[in-house]
């Protein structure tokens, strides 16, 4: 088990439905990392931004995007992770891969399809959450509008970090920073919130805005609004357990069920 883990997040201005040249702009800012980092965290769709046209972007678990997290991974000793657009049986899917050093890989369908815009008229949701073991560290990865839903979140599983990537837009950013603060502070687990910034194709703005906090929702790292870059952050285990054993609160949450 590590104690310390180095978490890097990249805030990009995502291309549209371009991959060659997202993942070009990903692995230039990879390669210059500081070689103590563990892990690597992508925004939602980090490879086209969140089209509603899957057709023209979606690729397999064999193709051109995850074929570069798995040599990112192992040539830079790190874990990466992001959501893209696959195409599984038939079906298009917002999945977050996870992609270990070893080539382990984990993958999360987002759970929550926004319907705002029309993503569950385009996309299948997933029924599963996933915890992903990694250096003796818990984590759970989730995808922008699960960020709503704090059930879907509960850190019934002892978690040890929390992560949401989006694509959220500047109009409700104050909600994307104070939902962050509460998922961190209810669940006491640290938390990290990846977004993009820019314009995209259908006009939306995203100021980015990405952050990370910890377990009773203090700020480590974050970016101002619009700027390209990233965010990092050591954390330390024994600091969160022992606040967690100290304060009880885990222990006195609720028991339920979901209906998948």
């Amino acid at each position: 088990m590590k104690n310390e883990l180095h978490v890097v997040g990249i805030q990009a201005d995502l291309i549209w439905e371009n991959p060659a040249e997202n993942l070009k702009f990903f692995e230039d800012k990879i390669k210059n990392l500081s070689a103590s980092t563990d892990l690597v965290i992508l925004p939602e769709m980090f490879t086209t931004g969140f089209t509603m046209q899957p057709k023209n972007v979606a690729e397999s678990m064999n193709g051109l995007s995850i074929t570069w997290m798995k040599k990112i991974a192992n040539e830079y000793d790190i874990a990466i992770t992001g959501s893209l657009v696959i195409e599984d049986g038939n079906q298009f899917y917002n999945r977050l891969v996870f992609i270990q050093p070893s080539g382990k890989i984990d993958v999360y369908d987002k759970r929550h399809s926004f319907t705002l815009a029309g993503e569950h008229k385009v996309y299948s949701s997933g029924t599963d959450r996933i915890i992903i073991d990694f250096k003796g560290w818990k984590i759970c990865p989730l995808i922008c509008y699960d960020l709503r839903f704090p059930v879907w979140a509960r850190n019934t599983e002892n978690y040890d970090i929390l992560i949401y990537m989006a694509n959220w837009p500047v109009t409700r950013i104050k909600a994307w920073r104070t939902l962050l603060k509460a998922r961190a502070i209810e669940n006491m687990s640290y938390t990290i919130g990846v977004n993009r910034t820019g314009l995209d194709a259908n006009n939306y703005q995203y100021s980015g805005s990405s952050l990370i906090v910890d377990y009773l929702g203090e700020t480590l790292s974050n970016l101002d609004e619009n700027e390209v870059g990233i965010i990092s952050a050591v954390l330390k285990k024994d600091h969160q357990n022992k606040v967690r054993n100290k304060l009880g609160f885990l222990k006195d949450k609720d028991s339920f069920t979901i209906n998948k």
